[in-house]
């Protein structure tokens, strides 16, 4: 809860302070012409009988009503302070990542290689996302989940650095992939769910056909951003030799009209990341598109402050009265 700054419900009155000068002025011009004017040869007699402190002091009483003025102004002005309470409320997004790596994922046409790139970047999107569930699903010939949705992104993190290609049988199964990355979803009461496919192949294996898994996608609204991984044309691909690892141009071959389709089915959009940069550049617009909701309920409750002032003005009036009255009652 917070303090505002005051506010005025009445500021056109603050307008009546140019009063304050002016009665200081015609003031200063009274008293300066109370005196008659008197002609004498010399100041001698006058300069040993000054004025005394009890006349300086009686001009403090016009300074008591100035005050009171000032104040009786501000109370008119109706001064009001509020008291602020926000109730934040965060939903996140529950979001699964389903990496490809397969032996394809090796091929260095991104630094140091396909599938390093790809848990790097990753791994940088999920630290974004702290309002966020997010788990990830790996896939080759075979599919498992490396880590359930979770907010604990320190320990899916962790997880990432364990990926490996060849920890499951070789090949490509998209669809199974995704499937796997649905069923994680398909419970969840999220406000949003999203599944971010990255693969740089063709459905090549597995028991799941992937358009229809991105139907079963559709169906329980989970929306699937498809990411194909891989320069044009040729990359280098690391082959191991009874000489040692030698490298061999292959065919970039992705399957882009499934992706697209998967993609657009759900509502969602294909990206191509050719290297490290624009597979940077893909996570973000990503991020930008699936931003968490944050609803701010704002309460505020406005207290009068006029009485204050209207008291102390009142205040001032009657002490000015009765020093006039008392003290300085035989002062002219």
């Amino acid at each position: 809860m917070t303090v505002n700054d005051i506010e005025f419900a009445n500021p056109g009155f603050l307008y009546l302070f140019i009063l304050v000068p002016l009665l200081a002025a015609w003031y200063w011009y009274r008293n300066r012409k109370h005196h008659a004017d008197l002609q004498v040869p010399s100041m001698d007699a006058w300069q040993k009988n000054g004025k005394s402190i009890k006349e300086y002091l009686y001009h403090g009483l016009f300074g008591l009503r100035l005050l009171a003025v000032a104040l009786l102004i501000l109370a008119l002005a109706r001064p009001q302070t509020s008291t602020r309470k926000q109730d934040v409320t965060i939903e996140g997004i529950d979001i699964v990542l389903a990496m490809d790596i397969s032996g394809s994922m090796l091929a260095e046409d991104f630094q140091p290689n396909r599938l390093e790139a790809s848990k790097k970047v990753a791994g940088e999107f999920v630290t974004g996302r702290p309002n966020d569930r997010v788990g990830l699903v790996v896939f080759s010939g075979e599919t498992f989940t490396q880590c359930p949705l979770t907010t604990d992104h320190t320990i899916l993190i962790n997880l990432f650095k364990e990926i490996k290609s060849g920890m499951i049988e070789d090949g490509t199964a998209i669809g199974d992939g995704l499937a796997t990355a649905v069923n994680r979803l398909k419970e969840s009461q999220a406000i949003s769910k999203v599944i971010i496919l990255l693969t740089d192949g063709e459905n090549n294996m597995g028991s799941i056909d992937p358009l229809s898994a991105g139907e079963i996608a559709k169906v329980f609204g989970i929306r699937v951003y498809t990411i194909g991984v891989g320069t044009i044309g040729t990359a280098p691909y690391p082959v191991q030799t009874p000489f040692g690892t030698r490298y061999q141009n292959m065919e970039v071959r992705i399957d882009e009209p499934l992706l697209k389709q998967i993609a657009s089915m759900t509502g969602a959009r294909y990206f191509r990341a050719t290297d490290n940069q624009k597979l940077t550049e893909i996570y973000q617009e990503i991020d930008h598109l699936e931003k968490s909701k944050i609803d701010v309920t704002e309460f505020r409750k406005k207290h009068e402050e006029f009485l204050i002032f209207a008291a102390l003005a009142g205040l001032l009036f009657v002490l000015e009265l009765a020093l006039r009255f008392t003290v300085f009652r035989n002062i002219p």
